[in-house]
């Protein structure tokens, strides 16, 4: 696939683009913390262990752009046959469009596996001409809709910057919100707590203080303290609960294993102890500053033991490693009564069918300005005292 000057290359797996390739785009300025998200080292745990593969729906087909010979952006891209796993619901339109007598599946999707992480889906090399690459990127995904004969093309959790964008070349332009808490250079959780209202403030130290006095302790595991004894317990905890909750979690327990090993000092491991007995945990990642909780599971039912292991704890390590934010991942509006605000999310959408185009367009024009709307009330109804 030719773009103006750009040449578009589609691959396979993340193996296929290779590490040094991959990082080269997704860490253009060799930061030592880069977003955790980005990096090869995650998507090569998810399709190498059998997570994102065709076999489970997500066969990995990641684009890139050279010009003269040298990759300027890489696209992570995945040929879907459903819909699960990515946090921004497509599943009405998909059976609008069967009901009607068309083929949704396959679509096209730009994201990263199982994660609702907002995050540059347009990983772009140094010195590479951002707004161009960009572009490119934008258009040889439109072109690839055409070549593997998808419905559609889907970039979800990208920035606002991105979205901007990709609205400005044509993608329909998609927002709805999660719940992120804001470092304000607390310099412990008491001083947080000092901003709540004086309710908020009395309920977070009740819930805090019947999970300690249920006798449960945490560890906070990181790099090479992380053992393999530690993802059996945990994965344990995220198949009991979400076998539960979901029917068949996505990832295998492979998956954790690979993360360790490629990037054990970026992943944060909460396990809760129960009278020195793990019960539950909570699998973060940290990097750009920002942590971002993932997955969560238990074995024991301790009132609260949610909101500390996933929310509370998540603050306490933000606060003692200076981090900027937490972003607890999607849905969960009781995590606004715990300091986490409402703030926007992206997608854009690139559909090919004109008449599914248009319901979509106008059914998006009206769901912008209600997810608007909402934020402002969610926020209006924080727990942050007023003025």
């Amino acid at each position: 696939m030719s773009t103006d000057t750009f040449t578009a290359r589609l691959y396979g797996p993340a193996t296929s683009v290779g590490r040094e390739l991959w990082n080269a785009c997704a860490n253009p300025d060799g930061a030592a913390d880069p977003h955790p998200f980005t990096r090869y080292e995650f998507f090569e745990a998810a399709e190498e262990s059998g997570s994102a593969v065709a076999r489970t729906g997500w066969r990995p087909c990641h684009m890139a752009v050279e010009r003269g010979g040298k990759t300027l952006g890489l696209m992570p891209l995945y040929l879907k046959s459903h819909s699960q796993g990515e946090y921004v619901f497509d599943q009405a339109w998909a059976d609008a469009f069967e009901r009607a007598g068309g083929a949704y599946y396959p679509k096209l999707q730009v994201c990263v596996p199982f994660t609702p992480v907002t995050g540059p889906r347009f990983l772009i090399a140094h010195e590479a001409p951002v707004g161009e690459t960009r572009a490119a990127l934008l258009a040889a995904g439109a072109t690839a809709v055409e070549e593997l004969n998808a419905s559609s093309l889907h970039i979800t959790f990208l920035t606002e910057e991105e979205w901007e964008a990709a609205g400005e070349t044509g993608y329909l332009q998609r927002t709805d919100q999660q719940f992120h808490w804001d470092n304000r250079g607390y310099g412990s959780f008491d001083e947080f707590l000092g901003e709540l209202s004086s309710s908020k403030r009395k309920n977070l130290r009740k819930e805090r203080a019947a999970v300690r006095d249920a006798g449960v302790e945490f560890d906070w595991l990181t790099g090479a303290d992380i053992t393999e004894a530690h993802w059996d317990q945990f994965f344990t905890f995220y198949m009991d609960t979400g076998s539960r909750k979901w029917g068949r979690p996505y990832l295998t327990r492979e998956f954790f294993s690979r993360l360790s090993q490629g990037m054990a000092e970026q992943v944060l491991l909460i396990i809760a102890r129960q009278n020195g007995r793990p019960i539950a945990g909570a699998l973060n990642l940290f990097g750009d500053g920002v942590i971002f909780g993932r997955n969560w599971g238990c074995t024991e039912y301790v009132p609260f033991l949610h909101f500390e292991t996933c929310y509370y704890q998540a603050i306490d390590f933000a606060i003692a490693r200076g981090l900027k934010r937490v972003e607890a991942g999607a849905q969960g509006a009781h995590k606004l009564l715990r300091g986490y605000m409402p703030k926007a999310t992206y997608s854009a959408h690139l559909i090919a069918h004109p008449g599914l185009r248009r319901a979509v367009d106008d059914y998006l024009a009206r769901e912008r300005e209600a997810v608007a709307e909402h934020i402002v009330e969610l926020g209006e109804l924080g727990p942050y005292r007023k003025g």
